[in-house]
């Protein structure tokens, strides 16, 4: 197989598992034997399979925030616009936790809250990057620290849900609460 093929299907075989089974519950070995190649083949191109997750995520974030972007042009009134792309960069939070990663693993595993640490940390900096892209920054700095505020406020409330909810129905009331109750006021604070 090509180097670009082996690596296609190592992603494949992995987005796969992990949405079927979560990362915890998804082996190595198994996503060697559904991407039809060596354990150690997956190794020469990801050094770990925390770090293939984070690859995948990443990936689908990426496409995920520039197709919300994409769809949310047009939007005349800033704070409707900002409350539509902060409550689907959540709900996007909430999918890739539920899909990719488990909820029992981020409650129960010790090395979760380093993995979501360093995977919200790169989905602020995506965002602000994406959000530069557009109008919304303005090429203003007091604007684009206020917008800064906004992300880093929802994604914290967003992952503390994650690790505090009991059940995956806690989740959803949660968000739905946070959409609701707290971020019209958030980005009301951060539209001063």
């Amino acid at each position: 197989m090509e180097v670009d093929k082996i690596r296609e299907s190592i992603v494949l075989a992995a987005t796969e598992l992990f949405r079927k089974y979560g990362y915890h519950k998804t082996s190595v070995n198994e996503i060697a034997k559904r991407a039809k190649i060596a354990k150690a083949t997956i190794y020469k191109y990801f050094d770990s399979k925390e770090i293939l997750l984070h690859f995948i995520l990443m990936k689908y974030i990426s496409t995920s925030v520039d197709e919300m972007i994409r769809n949310s042009d047009g939007e005349n009134n800033t704070e409707a616009y900002l409350s539509k792309l902060i409550f689907k960069t959540c709900r996007l939070t909430y999918t890739i936790c539920n899909e990719f990663i488990g909820w029992d693993f981020i409650r129960e595993s010790a090395n979760s809250q380093g993995f979501l640490k360093l995977l919200s940390d790169d989905l602020e900096k995506l965002l602000i990057r994406s959000f530069r892209e557009t109008n919304i920054m303005k090429n203003d700095q007091r604007y684009a620290d206020s917008l800064r505020f906004l992300i880093k406020a929802s994604k914290s409330i967003v992952f503390s849900y994650a690790f505090t909810s009991v059940s995956d129905a806690d989740v959803r009331k949660n968000f739905v609460s946070f959409q609701k109750e707290i971020l019209p006021y958030l980005i009301k604070a951060a539209l001063k």
